[in-house]
C-alpha cells in the first residue's frame, strides 16, 4: 500500500522509508508542506505520515488543509514534540494516530496497517477469499494449511483484488496501487504479477474481465 511521508531530515526519511518498504509498503517521501500538497493532488496514498516541523510550515497547517478538503486519508503524526499538549493538539486537528520520535518501526508499520484497516471499516487483520487468508503483516497467504509467499508488487496487487471481491479492477487502478506518483510505469507489470499469481493461486483464482481488467472469481 502506497504510503506518503513528510518529513524534511534526510537520514529519518531514508530510514523510514528503507523500513516500511521491507513491512510491504510503498513508500513515497517529500521534505515540505508543498511538495506534500502536489504528491496529494496526484492522488493513491492510503495513509500519510506527517512531521510536525517543516521548512515552510507546520505539519498541523498542511493536516488542517486536508481535512478542510474533506479527505479521509488516515495521518499519523510523527515527532520529537510527545507532549501531552502536543499530542491533543494534533488530533484535534484531525490526525488519526501519534507517535514520538524516538520509535519502533515495527511499531509504526502495525499502527499504519491499523490505521488503513480502520479507514476501509475492517476490523480483522487478515483479508480472506476463496479458503485464501493473506497476512499483511509479513506479505504471506495460507491456504488449505500451505503457506504462500508473494513478492511485495504481487502481494499489492492481490490484496487490492481481496479488498473488493467481486469488484473489477482496471490496469491503470492496480498501477496506482504499485507505482509511485513519479515513477514511471512500466508497460506489462500488472499482466506479469497477474501471471506470477495464477501460477502461485492456479488459473481460476483472477479472472480476466476482457476490455475491463481483473476480478477474483467467485467463492467456492
Amino acid at each position: 500500500m502506497r504510503v506518503l511521508i513528510v518529513e524534511d531530515d534526510e537520514m529519518l526519511s531514508d530510514g523510514l522509508q528503507a523500513g516500511l518498504r521491507l513491512a510491504g509498503f510503498s513508500p513515497e517521501a517529500v521534505a515540505s508542506c508543498a511538495d506534500a500538497r502536489q504528491a496529494l493532488a496526484a492522488g493513491g496514498f492510503r495513509v500519510a505520515v506527517v512531521d510536525l516541523m517543516l521548512p515552510d510550515g507546520s505539519g498541523l497547517d498542511l493536516l488542517a488543509g486536508i481535512r478542510a478538503r474533506g479527505e479521509t486519508l488516515p495521518v499519523l503524526i510523527l515527532t520529537a514534540r510527545d507532549g501531552t499538549g502536543e499530542r491533543i493538539a494534533g488530533l484535534d486537528a484531525g490526525a488519526d494516530d501519534y507517535l514520538g520520535k524516538p520509535f519502533d518501526l515495527g511499531e509504526l508499520a502495525a499502527r499504519l496497517r491499523a490505521l488503513v484497516r480502520r479507514g476501509e471499516g475492517r476490523a480483522a487483520p487478515e483479508a480472506e477469499w476463496n479458503g485464501l487468508s493473506l497476512d499483511p503483516a509479513r506479505m504471506t497467504g495460507r491456504r488449505d494449511g500451505h503457506e504462500i509467499a508473494f513478492s511485495p508488487r504481487e502481494f499489492t496487487v492481490l490484496l487490492a483484488l481481496m479488498e473488493r471481491p467481486g469488484a473489477i479492477l482496471g490496469k491503470a487502478q492496480l498501477e496506482e496501487r504499485i507505482y509511485g506518483w513519479q515513477e514511471e510505469v512500466e508497460s506489462n507489470t500488472v499482466e506479469v504479477h497477474i501471471h506470477h499469481l495464477r501460477g502461485k493461486l492456479g488459473p481460476g483464482f483472477i479472472e480476466t474481465v476482457r476490455g475491463a481488467g481483473y476480478r477474483l472469481a467467485t467463492a467456492r
